[in-house]
């Protein structure tokens, strides 16, 4: 789902708004010296490097599906234990971690439940199981403005706000149905000053995400209406707060 690109378009896509989040959410993970932690679905390697620093990079493991990402991820944080494979099948024995975090990953999980119970099973029993969706479903994510551009220029435009998780007690619900125990929702929220508008465009035209598809999609025409659209909504300088919902669990 637009993801097998190279980690660099991911950064300057996501990265702006994943990397200031990654600190909050460690935060009410009660991620501290001295435990184990494994990011599920790290990416080039946002939250890994939070919790590498909080941690030491051998306390630390981290795991995703894209090729690209996963090289990125190594050559950032050469001595954290970065493996390529899905959240639904972790290649780590019960209880192995203190913390196991994902970071805007469960809304693309083949299956989060699933996903979500293998979190839970690699996880000490007092540990924590820790998980970040943006809030497309109710219009507070980075990308909600995008997503309204083009449905104003394409009804048919589907946006992101039926993913698994990303409306409000959505994430709850899968954490229960995964076996989680003791579940709290809590919301996060970033505030980015992206800059000029061209700035925040051009992202978009990188092919990451299911934005960043739905752009290549589009005739030269149909691109250039939204952009103008995205213009109208959002003005010359760009400065964005997201949100985003956060459950905590017990393994």
């Amino acid at each position: 789902m637009g993801f097998d690109v190279p980690a660099a378009a991911y950064g300057r896509f996501m990265g702006r708004f994943s990397e200031p989040l990654a600190p909050p959410f460690a935060d009410l993970a009660a991620v501290s010296a001295g435990q184990t932690a494994l990011d599920v679905g790290c990416g080039p390697g946002a939250l890994t490097a939070v919790l590498a620093e909080r941690l030491g990079a051998s306390a630390v493991a981290g795991i995703d599906p894209s090729a690209p990402f996963v090289r990125a991820a190594r050559e950032r944080l050469p001595e954290v234990d970065v493996r390529q494979g899905a959240a639904e099948s972790l290649p780590w024995p019960d209880g192995a971690f203190d913390r196991t975090l994902a970071e805007l990953v469960v809304h693309f999980m083949a299956d989060p439940v699933a996903g979500l119970r293998e979190m839970g099973r690699v996880t000490h029993a007092d540990g924590t199981v820790a998980a970040c969706v943006w809030d497309h479903g109710g219009g507070r994510g980075p990308l909600s403005t995008f997503w309204r551009a083009a449905h104003d220029v394409d009804p048919s435009a589907r946006g992101e706000g039926g993913l698994p998780g990303s409306r409000e007690g959505e994430l709850l619900g899968l954490a229960e149905q995964a076996g989680l125990r003791d579940v709290r929702q809590h919301v996060l929220t970033v505030e980015v000053q992206v800059g000029s508008f061209e700035t925040w465009w051009e992202p978009y035209t990188l092919g990451v995400g299911p934005a960043g598809e739905y752009v290549a999609s589009l005739t030269p025409e149909h691109r250039g209406a939204l952009r103008d659209r995205c213009h109208d909504l959002l003005g010359g300088e760009v400065a964005l707060t997201a949100a985003a919902w956060v459950v905590t669990a017990r393994p």
